[in-house]
């Protein structure tokens, strides 16, 4: 009885031969980074870039200039004058918009701070305690209770102003850093416990049993394992919400009212726009004060927002 050799293999049975999937998902991956490696797509985002620095940069040397420099010509002019050794600088603007009689941005920008760091630690804490409930919490209710929380991202912030201003002028906080704290407390809450929620849903299950064998109880499990691995998804939260309450204007004038005590800055240069919109040197200082620190935030904390932002993007 004769038997069939088995015929070698060849390079065409192996190109033909289906990849595996980790294979499928590397070729996914690199045909990815080709296309947003690609000369055009660079271009573009390099013009957008530019096109999104410009307004930015002119607003700053505005900001350093001369009043009767700033009337005579565009802030374009710069670039020759520097050349020829004609351009002049001054901090006068910074001078009259910080520390004027009748601009004093300085307590604004400081009450602009006392808004914005409790208005994101608030609800980084409380979403990060209702998001491991519902991720690892087993309690009757708690996807009707998930769900709607997801459901509250959908309700305009407008329609709930006048119900809240009531209930805070008879709890008799009106007009005080607590209005202020608890509105941007309440309008981040969904989307926040949404976020941190999803992001502790991709932490494998076996890292939280494995911590229960050691006899871990919830709160060590909450800090000593859930908190390390999220620190990306709490700095992009932290970025988003930071840059939000900070360049917020429409929560900032219904619930302080324009009170000089508590009013942040964006309430300050909106008044300033209106009252001396011809006053451009004082003007663009303030304008750029006001959008320096959100800048120097998240220059400083891009790699975290760009992990948070790709944590939990890709599996396997």
């Amino acid at each position: 009885m004769s038997t069939t050799p088995t015929p070698p293999v060849t390079d065409a049975d192996a190109a033909a031969t289906p990849a595996p999937r980790s294979r499928g998902v590397s070729d996914r991956a690199r045909i990815a980074r080709k296309r947003l490696s690609n000369p055009w797509a660079s271009g573009i985002a390099l013009v957008l870039a530019v096109l999104w620095t410009i307004p930015t940069l002119g607003l700053l040397v505005t900001s350093f200039r001369p009043e009767l420099e700033i009337r005579r010509s565009g802030w374009w002019t710069i670039f020759g004058d520097v050349f020829s050794g004609e351009a002049q600088f001054s901090l006068d603007n910074y001078e009259t918009a910080l520390f004027g009689s009748s601009t004093n941005l300085g307590s604004y920008f400081l009450n602009s701070i006392v808004i914005t760091l409790p208005a994101v630690i608030i609800p980084i804490t409380l979403a990060l305690l209702a998001a491991y409930a519902f991720a690892w919490i087993e309690f009757p209710g708690r996807d009707f209770l998930f769900v709607a929380v997801f459901a509250l991202q959908i309700i305009p912030i407008q329609i709930t102003m006048i119900p809240l201003l009531s209930a805070y002028v008879s709890a008799g906080v009106a007009g005080t850093f607590w209005t202020v704290w608890l509105s941007h407390s309440i309008f981040a809450l969904p989307l926040a416990i949404f976020l941190l929620h999803n992001f502790m849903k991709d932490i494998p299950a076996s890292l939280v049993e494995a911590a229960r064998v050691d006899g871990a109880g919830h709160v060590k499990i909450f800090f000593r394992v859930m908190l390390p691995l999220l620190v990306p998804a709490i700095a992009a939260f932290g970025i988003f919400q930071f840059l939000w309450v900070w360049n917020d204007l429409l929560v900032a004038l219904v619930f302080t009212g324009a009170t000089p005590d508590v009013a942040p800055l964006t309430v300050r240069v909106a008044e300033l726009a209106g009252s001396r919109g011809g006053d451009w040197p004082v003007l663009s200082a303030g304008a750029f004060i006001s959008m320096v620190v959100p800048l120097v935030v998240f220059l400083g904390l891009q790699r975290y927002f760009v992990r948070g932002l790709l944590a939990g993007s890709v599996k396997g």
